[in-house]
This record gives C-alpha cells, sequence and structure tokens, in this order.
C-alpha cells in the first residue's frame, strides 16, 4: 500500500521525524534518500533578505500527488513524504522537504533527484523575493528546465 502524503504549509517541520513516520513499520524500506531546500541569501548574484511564497490550496496538492504517481511509474519506491512551505521565509529557513523510501538506494535517490527537478519547474508555487531593490518575482530558469529535461520532460518555463 502507497505511504504517500503531501501538506503545504507555513510551519517548519523536522527532518529526522518526517523520515521516521515514513518508515515506521515497513520492514521492506532499505533505502531513504531525502532532500532539504533552504532559502538562500542570494540569488542572481543579488542580496535575499525575505521570499513569500505562494500557491492555491487544493490545485497544489494534487499537481504534486500527479507527480508523485509519475515516480511511482518510474521507479521502485515505497514510499513518498512531500513538504513544502508558504507564506513569508527568510534566509537559512527551511523551505522544502522531499523524502523517499525504498528497497534499494538507486530507486530512492534517482526518486528523490526526479521529484525535485519537477518541483522545482512545475509545482504551482510562486516566489517573490525581497531585495535591495525591491521584492520581485522568481521566473523559472533554463537550468531547471534542463534538469526536468533529462527525464524526457519538455516544459520549457524558462524565460
Amino acid at each position: 500500500m502507497p505511504r504517500d502524503t503531501v501538506t503545504i504549509q507555513q510551519a517548519d517541520f523536522d527532518l529526522s521525524a518526517e523520515v521516521a513516520a515514513l518508515r515506521d513499520g515497513d520492514a521492506q524500506v532499505g533505502a531513504v534518500a531525502a532532500f532539504v531546500g533552504t532559502v538562500r541569501d542570494r540569488s542572481d548574484g543579488v542580496e535575499v533578505s525575505a521570499m513569500e511564497l505562494e500557491h492555491y490550496p487544493g490545485m497544489t496538492e494534487r499537481a504534486i500527488e500527479s507527480l508523485i504517481d509519475e515516480a511511482r511509474r518510474r521507479f521502485s519506491v515505497l514510499g513518498v513524504r512531500v513538504i513544502h512551505r508558504v507564506g513569508a521565509l527568510l534566509p537559512r529557513d527551511q523551505i522544502v522537504l522531499v523524502v523517499v523510501t525504498s528497497a534499494h538506494r538507486h530507486d530512492a535517490f534517482q526518486a528523490c533527484e526526479f521529484l525535485m527537478d519537477y518541483l522545482k519547474t512545475q509545482a504551482p508555487f510562486w516566489k517573490k523575493e525581497t531585495t535591495p531593490e525591491g521584492a520581485r518575482w522568481v521566473d523559472a530558469r533554463q537550468a531547471d528546465d534542463a534538469a526536468l529535461a533529462r527525464w524526457g520532460l519538455k516544459m520549457g518555463n524558462a524565460a
């Protein structure tokens, strides 16, 4: 039975607690791969003092759940946990967590990376950075599209 959960929240998260919950009671788990993304203090060479994330409740969760379904089609995955924060964040704050369990490390690593590449380009989040010049919306980057393209998906988001 799939052990997948998606949570969009303002509150911070605890990596250890999330990994323990995903592994709990599943003796098939032989590998856990996790990615934690944090807010940087610079973007494109410009100082960033804060970031604000917005999303469409319901739509965002469904999009990420669909992404997890695609990861399951590609990799042997036992469980997936995705947490993405929204609201006001500061540099060094945790912003996203992706945890994947599988029987073997290769599937866990690949699925975790696939999920992050997709989240970075396709999940319906809108990011606004606060810089010394004022607030600016963050556009998709060509490097993010290239990362997604290596999985055979071409989106063309970057300006």
